[in-house]
């Protein structure tokens, strides 16, 4: 291309500005370059007058493919009459010249392959060397206000390995926001009313009257885990006798359990009554707040323990008592989207795509969980956020359309919900399935988990699937220190740069990184070119992942980088004579791991020094 008149682009491309904005401008200049070539085969007469094409330039996967590759030829054939193959020489003939491009090859039926010059392949390396942590930040979300709601399991027992999934796909969701230049807010919905929370306060009264030394019958549909009975022996130390009821009163004329031939709904229902009328509207109080703040505070614990923070936990109860509830219901029946019928008040939600209309209140004068949801997001956009990322579990799909709906009645955008469906985790020891009840007691929590394996592969097995695909979590695979696993395979990459430092200092050498910045041009070989397109690839995943909600495409790309790695790592030694060479060298793993740091901290696994 020498000869030609170079072009460039205002702004110019800075090798000192973000990765994000290096590789857009790289993007948009290779572009520029094509349309020029483009208006020249015009002028030419090659094309058609005022043939017009919309230039797509992308990053070639595979080095050999050199660096950006255009399938602008292909577009243009019908147009042009041609073949791809003729008109990808016609526009190579006429690119202008550039700075940036060393040169450009075709390939295939036509594709346009742009090598980039030295200067240009190899900025990923000194970026990442300066930007350190920042590297991989980028401005795609200028700042938009984005609540990620996670977790929010009910506060009726412990975290289950089916939770976790959850909770490590949305740390990572939100930290990936953030990364993208988005303002995060981290939010855990409690819902700490209804009927699931009225039978965990039964179940914990009725383990401190057995406490209490009262021969109770426990119902079938309690919660029966070791935690109800540990919160009822805190309640008996805290409160001795004061809460206690004969046996025979607290039992009288309860319709039978199931066990018992009738109906254990009806039984446990009964239960929580009986539970009211004897304790008082105080007495009951105090025995359920024991039981939610007991094992709100274990999951507090266990979530920050896992990495897993949030800026607020909202109360679902605080809307019914703020009256947030009826105010969203009156509005709705103000717009005329509700209406009376066998004595409940429903929503009109099949007018606005839900498969059928839905319940508010029930004819007994009690709202629905339906309308405290309605409520809460009407609440998180009335609080000024510009987009609101739900995660839930899969077994809440059928709640989207009718929360959509619901935003659509109150004549909200209903595209500013997003909501990711996380499938619980099944749980493998060996060839034996564990079983998974938090009503029966009988589940592997998640703090468990977190013993046997660690945080950093429970946190990385969690992200490595797409949220909505099933997932076997295989035990002995998440503790074996093999290639085979992954997380192990990403950190002991991230070990062996450090090992090599440490044998650098070792022998008494000192790493000049200006001088190996300055000499990255020696770094000719396969597995150097390889490894620098996969540094250079970074930021355009992070901003892919956090559009697409997919932290799993940041596992994928860490399991790339690490692979190139290795594979450079078992085939060139690093610390040669040539000093230049080494320190070379040495910024290429450098910067490999600096990348590596970053990406795992996105996915709040830690990058050790030793392994």
């Amino acid at each position: 291309m020498a000869g030609q008149r170079p072009v460039r682009l205002r702004p110019p491309i800075l090798f000192d500005s973000t990765a994000q904005q290096r590789t857009r401008r790289m993007k948009k200049h290779i572009a520029h370059c094509l349309q020029q070539a483009v208006s020249r085969l015009c002028e030419q007469g090659f094309l058609p007058p005022d043939t017009e094409v919309d230039i797509q330039v992308e990053r070639a996967r595979d080095r050999a493919h050199g660096d950006y590759a255009a399938n602008t030829a292909m577009m243009l054939a019908r147009a042009a009459r041609r073949k791809p193959r003729e008109i990808a020489q016609a526009l190579v003939g006429a690119l202008p010249g550039s700075e940036y491009i060393d040169r450009a090859e075709i390939a295939g039926p036509g594709f346009i392959n742009f090598i980039l010059t030295p200067q240009a392949a190899w900025a990923p390396v000194r970026q990442a060397l300066s930007q350190a942590g920042d590297y991989g930040r980028s401005d795609l979300g200028a700042g938009r206000r984005v609540m990620v709601e996670f977790v929010s399991a009910n506060p009726t027992g412990p975290l289950h390995v089916g939770h976790g999934r959850g909770a490590a796909f949305g740390a990572a969701l939100a930290d990936l926001l953030a990364a993208a230049g988005y303002d995060v807010y981290r939010e855990y919905y409690v819902n700490d009313a209804g009927r699931q929370m009225d039978i965990l306060a039964a179940s914990v009264w009725l383990r401190y009257l057995e406490a209490c030394g009262e021969p109770v019958r426990f119902p079938d549909n309690g919660y029966r885990g070791d935690y109800v009975r540990e919160i009822a022996t805190g309640l008996a130390e805290q409160v001795g006798d004061a809460l206690r009821h004969p046996a025979d009163r607290v039992m009288a004329d309860l319709p039978p359990d199931a066990a018992q031939g009738g109906d254990r709904e009806q039984h446990i229902d009964a239960l929580v009554r009986r539970a009211r009328a004897l304790l008082g509207e105080a007495g009951y109080r105090q025995v359920f707040e024991q039981g939610l703040n007991g094992i709100l505070a274990d999951i507090r614990d266990d979530l920050e323990g896992f990495g897993v923070t949030y800026q607020n936990w909202y109360s679902e109860r605080s809307l019914t008592e703020s009256g947030q509830v009826e105010r969203a219901l009156a509005r709705l029946t103000e717009a005329g989207h509700t209406y009376q019928q066998d004595g409940a008040l429903w929503f009109r939600s099949s007018a606005f795509g839900d498969d059928k209309d839905r319940v508010l209140r029930r004819e007994n004068g009690q709202t629905t969980y339906f309308a405290s949801d309605v409520a809460y997001h009407l609440d998180k956009l009335q609080r000024g956020f510009d987009q609101l990322v739900d995660v839930w579990g899969a077994d809440h799909h059928g709640y989207v359309p009718r929360v959509r709906a619901a935003l659509a009645a109150f004549g909200e955008d209903e595209q500013r919900l997003s909501v990711r469906l996380v499938q619980f985790a099944i749980l493998y020891r060996g060839q034996e399935r564990l079983q998974m009840s938090t009503r029966s007691g009988e589940f592997v929590t998640l703090r468990q988990l977190r013993a046997e394996v660690g945080d950093d592969a429970a946190r990385f097995f969690y992200v490595m699937r797409k949220p909505e695909q099933h997932m076997d979590f295989d035990l002995e695979l998440a503790k074996s220190e093999s290639s085979d696993n992954p997380v192990y395979y990403l950190q002991y990459a991230h070990a062996r740069i450090c090992s090599v430092f440490r044998q650098l200092d070792e022998k008494g050498l000192v790493w000049d990184r200006a001088r190996g910045l300055d000499a990255l041009d020696r770094l000719g070989e396969d597995h150097e070119q390889a490894l620098v397109t996969e540094l250079g690839r970074y930021p355009e995943v992070i901003e892919s992942a956090a559009q697409a909600h997919e932290p799993h495409q940041v596992a994928a790309y860490l399991r790339d980088l690490a692979n190139a790695l290795h594979t450079y790592y078992n085939a060139h030694q690093f610390i040669v004579e040539d000093a230049a060479l080494r320190d070379a060298r040495l910024c290429l793993v450098a910067a490999t791991r600096q990348v590596l740091r970053n990406g795992l901290e996105l996915l709040g696994v830690r990058a050790p020094e030793r392994m």
